[in-house]
């Protein structure tokens, strides 16, 4: 790979639970998942549920329910696995649906959260959609045992099929399902031991894979429904800004087009019979910006902001073990050194494949939203808040995502300008599709921040103390203002705390600080996969690296005396270094590196072995080592790991997003580069569970791509690279 080759309102939370008395009572408290009566059906054309995670149809079909969304990461294969393993039932006749999240409301939650983000579609809902599962089987069983008038006790299921064990008597699910349905659910159920896993535990092909093969999958952008129209959006491009005015009249008259809206007051919209109408409409549409405050902030401004912040007094604490301060103040031990470094990370786009987009159809009795959402319970409440309707006159349908990554989560901004611009057009389904320029300048970026770290080694090369200032954007702040604590925002701190089973530092260090001085821009920030643990992950990886080099002890040795008390920390470094062959010296010009951490409630490591020729800089191997506990679809996991390496990687060497006048300077993917699959290293992934506890695998290996292949470019040219991306520098 090259780096030198160039390429051309109002809170949803407690909106949701004021509207509890419109749906019947909200409750977000735990609810075993098998209760509640069946979907508001058309009998002739649904079967009847055995319980709210599965559907037995007939012919022995069996869809199981999931809530959480489909973006490419294999949750919905991952969780239908789950269900089916405690349910016994035949994978190859599996199928899924999504329950939609105004059902879930009506039915007191019954499927619990919808929100798929932070890794956690399976680990946070690995029991109760086991339970679900678990439930239905033994309603059918009971059914069976029923209609034999035998002991339950003396009948099982497998495959599809209830066995009467001493007559040998056998009933498919799709002749009990009906009847399995009107029986009680039971109080409680017992699991399975994954050692005893058939289905899950194993590498299965993805539910969704022949549909995305054939075109047969519809996401958001392919949606058609009849009478539909098409609208095209443009939004002032300075952060702040808003709509002074339009002249809708010069394209009135333009090949298509309907109308002509304001969405609100910072966008206009056109729409038409056709999007590229609508675009090339609103392109010819004069609009003039009252571009606001912020015309002044640039990427320079911001960095001297957060630079100022490195030494400032004002800093939230989010790790402290013994006086590091204090420590520091004295120097460096006798015959020991001081050591400082100082890193840079910019902003980056979420860069979703697939636009914004949502299509809406208002009338003053019902508004529905047809969009791939990373959350369907946000988007219903911003549904009914912009209709201004009962929640319950509302619903939501989610769609497969061409891609999520945190965008398509908390901010739906794209729904509410949906639901706007149908509002000025009731009666008629309108589908808003942002352009991709859009899409690049009004997204909610992954912040900017800087850090700088301190660290005292004595005469042998022990740590005795660090400091590491983090300066820059709190995502919390402006996000999710009600997870603040004390002024503070925890996730700053993810990978580097001291005991947060969510993720914390895998090394001891006897006097430690780590503290944030908040700066925060006017650039929208947001939850970027994998969040602040990819640059909290360069920082202390590459500065470790650093400590090593100065004492003059090799890197994985020098990692070992600091992570004893860390067992399953070092057991992924470990396991990466072997994949990678670290006791071997690499082929001439070649050099190797290492990173791990904590996140997602995961283990985490990568080695990396480059080389760099003529300022060109090669990536030749991956290995990645993950420990998520219980390892559901280890094919998947596979995949998972590639891709967060394409995502860390792209980061790492290309993604800059850069402020001038407020505004974006990247529109496209000439500007925003991302990695090409010629340029991609071969990547072997190791998988290390240890069990015990639910990680998540989406995310975690993001982090630890930059600083595996910065100590590795280290190690090939005995040069640092402390500000990212990699192609702003001269390699050598």
């Amino acid at each position: 790979m090259t780096i030198a080759q160039k390429f051309p309102a109002v809170s949803r939370r407690n909106f949701l639970a004021g509207s509890a008395a419109a749906v019947g009572g909200l409750s977000l408290g735990f609810h075993i998942p098998f209760a509640g009566k069946a979907f508001a059906q058309d009998a002739a054309n649904l079967p009847p549920e055995v319980n709210a995670w599965v559907v037995v149809k007939p012919d022995d079909t069996v869809v199981i329910r999931v809530a959480r969304s489909e973006m490419g990461q294999g949750t919905l294969t991952g969780l239908a696995q789950l269900v089916a393993e405690e349910l016994e039932c035949d994978w190859s006749k599996v199928t899924t649906e999504y329950p939609p999240p105004g059902e879930n409301l009506k039915r007191n939650r019954v499927w619990g959260s919808y929100s798929t983000g932070g890794s956690r579609g399976i680990r946070d809902s690995h029991d109760y959609v086991r339970k679900g599962g678990a439930a239905a089987r033994e309603m059918l069983i009971a059914a069976a045992a029923a209609q034999w008038g035998v002991s339950v006790g003396e009948c099982a299921a497998a495959s599809s099929v209830i066995t009467h064990g001493p007559s040998g008597r056998t009933l498919r699910f799709g002749e009990v399902a009906e009847a399995a349905g009107k029986l009680t659910p039971p109080s409680d159920v017992k699991l399975k031991d994954p050692k005893d896993w058939k289905i899950a535990g194993k590498p299965l092909a993805r539910l969704d894979t022949a549909d995305k093969l054939t075109g047969r999958q519809v996401y958001g952008a392919d949606l058609k429904l009849p009478g539909m129209l098409n609208a095209a959006i443009k939004a002032c491009p300075v952060f702040g800004g808003k709509v002074a005015s339009f002249d809708a009249a010069a394209v009135e008259k333009m090949p298509g087009v309907k109308k002509v809206v304001k969405v609100d007051d910072t966008a206009v919209a056109v729409v038409a019979d056709t999007w590229w109408r609508a675009k090339t409409a609103l392109d010819a549409l004069p609009i003039t910006w009252d571009e606001g405050p912020n015309t002044g902030v640039s990427s320079a401004s911001i960095a001297e902001m957060l630079r100022a912040g490195l030494d400032a007094e004002d800093a939230f604490v989010g790790n402290r073990q013994g006086d590091a301060k204090g420590e520091l103040a004295k120097g460096a031990p006798a015959g020991g050194k001081i050591v400082t470094a100082s890193y840079a990370f910019p902003y980056q786009n979420h860069a979703t494949m697939e636009p914004m987009n949502a299509t809406a159809l208002y009338t003053p009795e019902k508004c529905e939203v047809w969009v791939p959402t990373q959350n369907g319970e946000s988007s219903l409440a911003v549904v009914a808040e912009a209709s201004g309707l009962p929640v319950a006159q509302c619903e939501v349908y989610k769609i497969h995502l061409g891609g999520g990554f945190g965008r398509r989560g908390n901010f739906q901004d794209y729904v509410r300008q949906s639901v706007s611009i149908a509002k000025q057009m009731p009666g008629t389904p309108v589908k808003l599709l942002w352009s991709r320029e859009e899409d690049m300048l009004h997204g909610n970026y992954h912040p900017t921040t800087q850090a700088k770290l301190t660290a005292a080694l004595d005469a042998q090369g022990n740590v005795t103390a660090m400091h590491m200032r983090i300066s820059g954007q709190s995502i919390l702040a402006t996000v999710r203002p009600e997870g603040m604590q004390g002024g503070m925002d925890p996730v700053v701190f993810q990978g580097l705390t001291a005991n947060l089973p969510e993720g914390h530092l895998g090394y001891t260090i006897p006097n430690l600080l780590v503290d944030h001085a908040m700066r925060n821009p006017p650039i929208p920030p947001g939850f970027w996969r994998g969040v602040n643990l990819n640059q909290n992950a360069i920082y202390v990886e590459c500065f470790i690296d650093e400590m090593a080099h100065a004492a003059g002890i090799e890197s994985l040795a020098f990692r070992r005396k600091l992570m004893a008390n860390h067992p399953k920390h070092l057991a992924v470094l470990e396991a990466a270094a072997r994949g990678i062959g670290w006791d071997t010296p690499p082929a001439e010009g070649r050099g190797r590196g290492l990173a791990q951490i904590m996140g997602f409630a995961s283990y985490v490591a990568a080695a990396a072995e480059v080389s760099v020729t003529n300022g060109e800089l090669t990536i030749h191997r991956i290995v990645a080592a993950t420990d998520p506990g219980h390892v559901v679809n280890p094919a998947q996991i596979e995949r998972q790991v590639e891709g967060s390496f394409v995502y860390g990687l792209s980061a790492c060497l290309y993604g800059e997003c850069t402020v001038k006048g407020g505004r974006m300077e990247q529109e496209n993917f000439d500007t925003y580069e991302v990695m090409r699959l010629a340029q991609m290293p071969a990547v072997e992934t190791v998988l290390v569970p240890s069990g015990g506890f639910w990680g998540g695998v989406g995310e975690p290996t993001i982090a630890v791509a930059g600083p595996a292949v910065l100590n590795a470019v280290f190690a090939a040219t005995g040069k640092r690279y402390r500000t990212l991306p990699l192609k702003n520098h001269e390699l050598s």
